[in-house]
């Protein structure tokens, strides 16, 4: 979902195919923007609540409402940092190390605000954003994260 160039919300979306850095790097680049923060966070093969065991993939699975929370999450952290423009796109579906999992990124007159934006959007997207992550471990064994 792209939202208008006038509003400081850019680009949200929860999609099941490939993400694109520079489909978010372009949403939130203007004329006003001096400084952008970007998060990128891939696949990893391992995870801190099993150490010692690799994921060979995973899946995300999205509530039906979760576009529309994430939404609801940047115009929040919009506000929270005004003069600053905000995107995000989370993948979901089955995903293989080293896929992009999730794209954030905020932009403003400086670098301070954008990396203060670009952290509170990453970080409150997965506090509340409705979307769940099912690892699978080479072994054959998976566990749920987030639910």
């Amino acid at each position: 979902m792209t939202v208008t160039a006038s509003e400081p919300v850019r680009l949200i979306d929860v999609r099941d195919t490939t993400l694109s850095v520079d489909e978010v790097l372009h949403a939130v680049t203007d004329r006003g923007v001096g400084g952008v923060a970007l998060f990128i966070g891939t696949v990893r093969d391992h995870t801190p609540e099993r150490p010692g065991e690799l994921v060979g993939e995973l899946e995300y699975t999205a509530h039906p409402t979760a576009r529309d929370q994430l939404l609801d999450v940047a115009r929040t952290v919009a506000a929270e940092h005004p003069g600053t423009v905000l995107a995000a796109v989370h993948r979901c579906g089955r995903l293989e190390v080293g896929d992009l999992a999730v794209v954030v990124a905020a932009g403003a007159a400086h670098r301070a605000e954008a990396f203060a934006a670009c952290r509170a959007l990453i970080d409150t997207l997965k506090e509340q954003v409705p979307i769940w992550k099912r690892e699978e471990f080479r072994d054959g064994s998976h566990a749920w994260v987030g639910i």
